[in-house]
């Protein structure tokens, strides 16, 4: 599967809110994924390894949310073994706090898989 190929599976996931099956099919069990140092403020861990790891700060965060009331992704950017997509959401979380969020996200590819992951907001 090329980075373009793989990239379009993943954008189309996303959109058709099919995130948690992206770990299977997508994501290598060694990803790496990065947030920016800001995220630690939010108790989000900058530094995550492993797709065990990966999947339950995803779990963690989606079990804070109450509502979602909207998400978008861009087509994705190709360049070599990597692609980004511009993505974001607006959500009420359970405490009551409404918010919208947009990021880039920048995704490596190696063996037909996301081996790595950046976030940027």
């Amino acid at each position: 599967m090329t980075t373009q190929e793989l990239a379009n599976q993943y954008v189309e996931m996303i959109r058709a809110g099919r995130s948690p099956e992206i770990y299977d099919q997508l994501y290598s069990t060694e990803i790496i994924c990065k947030e920016p140092e800001h995220a630690a403020a939010m108790g989000i861990a900058t530094l995550t390894t492993g797709i065990v790891a990966v999947r339950a700060k995803s779990k963690a965060r989606m079990e804070t949310i109450a509502e979602s009331h909207g998400a978008y992704c861009t087509e994705p950017i190709i360049s070599g073994d990597y692609f980004s997509v511009a993505m974001g959401r607006e959500v009420t979380f359970k405490n009551g706090d409404r918010r919208k969020f947009d990021e880039i996200a920048v995704f490596g590819v190696k063996n037909d898989k996301i081996v790595s992951e950046t976030f940027f907001y």
